[in-house]
């Protein structure tokens, strides 16, 4: 398992503002918002291409597939992400995150993906709505824990080539990474914990 603290770099003051992107269809984009700005980053909204114009990484947060999908179908954002994360910039899934950003969905193979990590995740993997949870994720790299707010998380189910483990929970991969690319079951953002936020503006693929 690889450390999460290894391959990155830290901006100091004297360097611009990290520019994240953070997709803002659907979800609590707000609270990444936040938690970007917490750690010194400066937050922009992304909804279409022309959006993504400037950024310097995405986050794309928790919501409803089906519908994201859609619509980042339709505001051109999708094949302009597509294109960015090809060309390196780092983007980061947050639980319906990380199901757009696989390659393939395993209890639901219709459902559109942006096809970026070549992982399977089964949806909605912890139970509805009503079995929503709280609890410890140990995390490679990170010496304490953070706390994993599960919302109809998925999990990962099959990890593929070029893909490494970052976190598992009851012996379910909940995090990973390829690259420049990250995506974890878990919404880090709704907890005061910015760790994962702060990691990820420091990620040099």
């Amino acid at each position: 398992m690889m450390s999460i603290t290894g391959p990155v770099y830290f901006w100091p003051s004297k360097l611009r503002r990290m520019k994240v992107g953070v997709v803002a269809i659907q979800g609590d984009f707000d609270k990444h918002i936040r938690a970007v700005t917490r750690v010194g980053g400066e937050a922009k909204e992304v909804r279409s291409a022309e959006d993504l114009e400037g950024v310097d990484r995405l986050i794309i947060p928790g919501g409803e597939s089906t519908t994201v999908g859609l619509l980042m179908r339709r505001f051109g954002l999708a094949d302009a992400l597509k294109q960015r994360a090809a060309e390196g910039m780092p983007v980061w899934g947050t639980c319906m995150g990380m199901i757009m950003m696989a390659r393939e969905v395993e209890n639901r193979p219709d459902q559109y993906t942006l096809d970026l990590i070549n992982i399977s995740v089964r949806r909605n993997a912890f139970g509805a709505q009503v079995h929503s949870f709280e609890d410890e994720v140990p995390i490679a790299g990170l010496e304490e824990p953070v706390t994993g707010v599960f919302i109809r998380a998925p999990i990962v189910s099959r990890v593929g080539d070029g893909v490494e483990e970052l976190a598992r929970y009851e012996d379910k991969v909940v995090a990973v990474r390829a690259g420049n690319l990250v995506g974890t079951s878990f919404h880090p953002e709704l907890t005061d914990d910015t760790r994962l936020h702060e990691w990820f503006l420091n990620l040099r693929p």
